[in-house]
């Protein structure tokens, strides 16, 4: 490869003068960053970076993930240099509709392989991805599965415990092909990094097993070294500290904190372009010859990308049979995937966490690309079989798809977060409900990146018992249900959350959340209730129906729809219509048509009974409707104990609905 130093000044230089005129422009926007990390990505995108220039979405390309989110105008830069995005999409940053919105976005910019902004996160997603990679490697071999992962992290990320966790388990497992570049210019959004920050982040990636390489980040000789050098340890993933100066190249203000979250005044960019020996006057300003530079590897990008397809395709007719009867598996749309789940004895009483540990083990044999774990939970989330059978992936384990998180639950679910966006791969992650808290916000990045994770949260409710208020979820199915796109599912019993896995499992571009009890529930019959095999695909249904047109109606989910069958026997001189509404998203999301016969709007006299906040029911019961939820914190003591004292017995909800509607 031709290196020119001329060139290469003239190529950081062009990408400076977009970051600066972009956020300009935009009167928005984070150039100082981008600036002092402007090295370090020209010499990765120009020269290591392995990528089809004609398919961003090519399964075998690196994966470039900017955890740094703020610095976004650099990677639009490198992505219009790279030929998926046009100038006019640089020109319109941060504007509506436009391609290149304030902090990168998967789903939207050709090229962005994650979105971030929340800091750390990235950095945690690009873990799954590696994880993914390894995985898959182990599996169809290096001449199939062979890529890097690089990150572009700043001092903000590794201020983040989901980095610093997620950091951990990379180093745990190995993650040779795992290389973050830390950015550390010294410099955050509020000043100096002194202000916030201590550690030595050099001893503390050592201790987490990792290699580290430090050098001046505006070397760009220097960087060539530490990547080269970071590629070929199999065993560590790489830690390149990159010291730089905020702002590198400004006329007056390097290292000014200020430059990290404003755009630099019009006279300051003028002074710069000059420094930089940019054309004064020009904005914008992208010469041929620079973009010539910068591609000047893709033809043999383009010939790496056509061999590996011409490679698959061999494989796949040349009589490698294991080969064409997985590979085709691992790459199936999800609505496609071959599930099967087993037969539960009505009558019998089982938790739903126990019937999800059920259908994880009769699904696992069939589906090889899932891969998942607990959060230090495994015995109480049903995992431990699971694991059992799989083993655990790690260094020298390539193989093992129980993934243990340890107590890690928000780098958990940024990392299944990474092996959802990385493909091939269907992730899995599972928790006590209470600790949704710990994850909330990379479970919002599932739902805000369309990604189909699976999330089980157990012990949903003050069933829990004895671990006391601690541990006894109350607002959190509410507040789970709120955030956009994310799908909710509480099962009344086995034949239910099979249902509900078959459903969550074939979203295509959604996340979803099993909400799971610890107590025994009984399975009901499917010949006395056939709704429970089907039903729950539309969210609620029509569980037990009333004698003729119901003068009342009953809504329950998960635990509370046996304790609603008990009181509609108790009932039995008034004509009830019980609901089960495992999904309150799904049964939304229904033609009207169907609700309106599930619920109908003349039956004014509705009950709703959930163990959770009551809050989300009124607007299914109405002003004159009653809901049996609970709106306080619970207590330590047996499971029974706290049913009585808090009214979820069938007795109680039977009197209170006589009662309520006289």
């Amino acid at each position: 490869m031709n290196l020119d130093s001329h060139m290469d000044h003239k190529l950081v230089s062009v990408i400076k003068g977009l970051v600066m005129d972009a956020t300009r422009k935009a009167n928005s926007g984070h150039p100082g960053g981008a600036m002092s990390s402007a090295d370090f990505a020209a010499v990765l995108f120009r020269e290591f970076l392995v990528f089809d220039p004609d398919d961003p979405s090519w399964h075998n390309r690196d994966r470039f993930v900017l955890s740094a989110g703020h610095e976004s105008m650099l990677l639009y830069s490198l992505l219009y240099l790279c030929g998926f995005i046009e100038l006019a999409d640089i020109e319109s940053f941060r504007q509506l509709g436009s391609r290149t919105p304030g902090h990168p976005e998967h789903d939207l910019t050709p090229g962005v392989e994650a979105t971030t902004g929340p800091l750390g996160q990235g950095l945690a997603m690009a873990v799954g991805m590696a994880a993914a990679e390894a995985f898959q490697r182990a599996k169809f071999g290096a001449a199939t599965v062979d890529h890097f992962t690089y990150v572009l992290a700043s001092d903000g990320d590794l201020q983040e415990g989901v980095a610093l966790g997620a950091a951990s388990l990379a180093g745990l497992w190995g993650l040779g092909r795992l290389v973050v570049y830390y950015d550390s210019n010294k410099i955050q959004l509020a000043g100096p990094t002194s202000r916030a920050d201590c550690t030595d982040y050099a001893k503390m990636f050592e201790a987490f097993c990792w290699r580290v390489i430090s050098v001046d980040g505006h070397d760009r000789a220097a960087l060539r070294r530490a990547l080269a050098e970071a590629r070929q340890d199999p065993d560590s993933p790489t830690l390149i500290i990159g010291h730089t100066t905020m702002a590198k190249g400004a006329a007056t203000r390097e290292g000014d904190s200020e430059t990290h979250g404003s755009p630099l005044p019009a006279e300051e960019i003028a002074a710069t372009k000059q420094k930089l020996g940019l054309p004064e006057g020009v904005e914008f300003f992208s010469p041929g010859d620079v973009r010539e530079y910068f591609q000047e590897r893709f033809g043999r990008l383009r010939e790496t990308a056509a061999a590996w397809r011409a490679g698959v395709q061999a494989r796949l007719a040349g009589g490698d049979e294991e080969f064409a009867g997985t590979w085709p598996l691992f790459m199936a749309r999800r609505r496609d995937l071959p599930l099967a789940w087993p037969e539960f004895k009505p009558g019998e009483k089982i938790a739903t966490r126990k019937a999800w540990g059920a259908c994880l083990n009769h699904l696992h044999p069939r589906l090889p690309q899932l891969m998942g774990g607990s959060a230090d939970l495994d015995p109480s989330n049903q995992t431990s079989a699971f694991r059992k059978a799989v083993g655990d992936f790690g260094a020298g384990r390539r193989l093992g798809r129980n993934l243990a998180f340890g107590v890690r639950e928000f780098p958990m679910a940024a990392i299944l977060n990474g092996l959802a966006l990385h493909g091939g791969v269907v992730p899995f992650g599972a928790t006590f409900l209470t600790f949704s808290d710990y994850c909330r916000n990379g479970l919002r990045m599932s739902a805000l990146q369309k990604l189909p994770v699976l999330y089980v949260f157990t012990h949903d409710s003050f069933y829990l018992g004895e671990d006391g208020p601690t541990h006894q979820p109350v607002e959190h199915m509410s507040s789970l249900r709120l955030i956009p796109g994310l799908l909710d599912f509480r099962p009344c019993d086995a034949n239910e959350t099979a249902a509900c896995l078959d459903t969550a499992l074939r979203q295509e571009a959604r996340p979803s959340c099993l909400f799971l009890t610890r107590q025994g529930l009984p399975v009901l019959d499917p010949g006395e209730y056939p709704g429970v095999l089907q039903g729950p695909r539309r969210g609620g249904y029509v569980l037990k129906d009333s004698r003729g047109e119901p003068e009342l109606i009953i809504i329950a989910t998960g635990s509370e729809v046996s304790l609603a069958l008990d009181a509609c026997r108790i009932l039995k001189d008034k004509n009830v219509r019980l609901v089960s509404m495992p999904s309150v998203r799904l049964f939304d999301e229904q033609p009207r048509e169907y609700r309106d016969q599930v619920l109908p709007p003349g039956v004014r006299a509705r009950v709703a009974v959930e163990a959770g906040s009551p809050d989300l029911w009124s607007r299914y019961v109405g002003l004159d409707g009653l809901v049996l939820g609970i709106d306080h914190f619970g207590e330590s003591a047996p499971a029974g104990q706290l049913a009585e004292k808090y009214g979820f017995t069938a007795r109680n909800l039977a009197r209170l609905i006589r009662e309520h509607f006289n």
